[in-house]
């Protein structure tokens, strides 16, 4: 398995498409991104990001909170490759976002010294598990920009959040606390994808945090169309005379990549500051919002990076088709042409590390979680970073990275998951990575 199938960080066809950068990058342009108040109604185009309308008139209430969108910029005087400071305006164009992250500005990125000696290559981490609300987590990013559609389609907040995930999900724990943030009411849809009956899995770790935000929940049993699902309840509430606004299940839709988006400029920005050329970056992919954002987000600065994905339930067809898909839906919604931004060749997910199914932790799954705890004192969770995090390990101790290869982890976070898996830290053929 090689972590990149094409030999030259881009392809030839996405070569073809560089044309000369048109994009205005003068202070005052940039001064306009970065304006603060309430949400723009002028911007365009809308039709591309779902279940999105927008408010004319103010809302007080929320105005501290939220960040407008640029002024509106011609897409036909843009042209690809963006630099950093162009890519952020594409994106603040599109969508306006609500401030949640804590303290509002980059996460982290930081070396892991004590990883990077056991494993023969340079690793960094980007710490997504500090973006502050909730114990942080990469949904953060994703429900900022999902959030200020709420705000856009109910300017006083007066609706519920609905969304869906399974029993520890990360999503629902950090949607009920944004939504308790923003003075929203959350309602949540679990699907008991694990089978598991436990109390301490039903009970504990984001299921306890669930009901500590005031979040109301109801359960489903797997194997169901949870989006579909979703939807069904939503216009029963509706029918009820709630005003609800759906979040699909992880905010894995082209309003939430967007997110991610962000988060690749920002890394981007953060690795030139501390003069380090990465080769690789490595993450979990799941519901795919992440892996299409990243992938966008490089794509549109024509990052040399290898962006690696570890599957954590989905065959690696499957999940490589659905982070293809959002990404280009994600790069039309910024008015441009998916072609030019991603391609096929640019999403790799690896599923090797998915070890029995979605949520149960395979004993490589454990070891991750065990090393980096015992090397770097970090957390991670045993559904999604700790399979990413085996990858990794998995990758690096087989020499697919080069030696000394300068390697990025993101740590999506999660390890409030950890209390709901008691059982997987006491059984007995759980091992200790060296």
């Amino acid at each position: 398995r090689a972590p990149h199938r094409a030999a030259s960080p881009r392809t030839p066809a996405r070569a073809r498409t560089h044309r000369s950068r048109s994009f205005p990058r003068s202070r005052a342009l940039l001064a306009r991104v970065a304006m603060y108040g309430v949400l723009d109604a002028r911007t365009t185009p809308r039709a591309t990001f779902r279940g999105c309308q927008t408010s004319p008139r103010a809302n007080a209430r929320h105005a501290s909170t939220i960040v407008t969108r640029a002024a509106v910029v011609d897409t036909a005087s843009v042209s690809m490759p963006f630099d950093v400071a162009g890519a952020r305006a594409a994106v603040a164009r599109t969508q306006g976002k609500v401030r949640l992250m804590s303290p509002g500005g980059p996460t982290p990125l930081e070396r892991a010294p004590r990883l990077s000696e056991a494993l023969g290559v340079d690793l960094y981490i980007k710490r997504d598990d500090c973006t502050g609300l909730a114990s942080g987590g990469n949904k953060t990013r994703k429900l900022e920009y999902l959030l200020a559609q709420a705000l856009e389609m109910y300017p006083d907040g007066d609706c519920v959040v609905m969304t869906q995930g399974a029993t520890q999900s990360n999503h629902a724990r950090q949607t009920a606390a944004a939504a308790a943030k923003l003075g929203m009411k959350c309602h949540i849809l679990l699907e008991n994808r694990t089978g598991r009956s436990d109390e301490n899995y039903t009970r504990n770790g984001n299921v306890l945090l669930d009901d500590l935000f005031g979040a109301t929940r109801e359960s489903r049993p797997s194997g169901m169309n949870m989006n579909e699902e979703l939807e069904r309840v939503a216009d029963e509430w509706r029918a009820r005379g709630e005003k609800v606004f759906t979040i699909v299940g992880g905010g894995s839709c082209p309003t939430g990549a967007l997110g991610y988006v962000e988060a690749a400029l920002e890394f981007t920005e953060q690795a030139a500051e501390q003069l380090v050329d990465f080769d690789y970056f490595v993450h979990a992919t799941g519901s795919a919002g992440t892996q299409a954002g990243l992938a966008v987000g490089f794509g549109l600065i024509q990052s040399p990076v290898k962006l690696l994905g570890f599957g954590v339930r989905m065959p690696k067809d499957i999940q490589e088709t659905n982070v293809f898909n959002l990404a280009t839906r994600t790069a039309a919604g910024l008015g441009l042409d998916p072609a030019s931004v991603v391609t096929r060749d640019d999403i790799v997910a690896d599923s090797s590390y998915v070890g029995q199914g979605y949520g149960i932790p395979a004993p490589s799954t454990i070891d991750a979680i065990r090393m980096f705890a015992t090397h770097e004192g970090i957390l991670l969770d045993p559904v999604y970073s700790g399979k990413g995090a085996a990858g990794l390990i998995d990758y690096a101790k087989r020499g697919l990275f080069p030696k000394g290869a300068k390697v990025c982890f993101l740590h999506t976070g999660g390890a409030v998951s950890l209390h709901g898996y008691l059982d997987a830290f006491v059984d007995d053929h759980a091992t200790t990575a060296s």
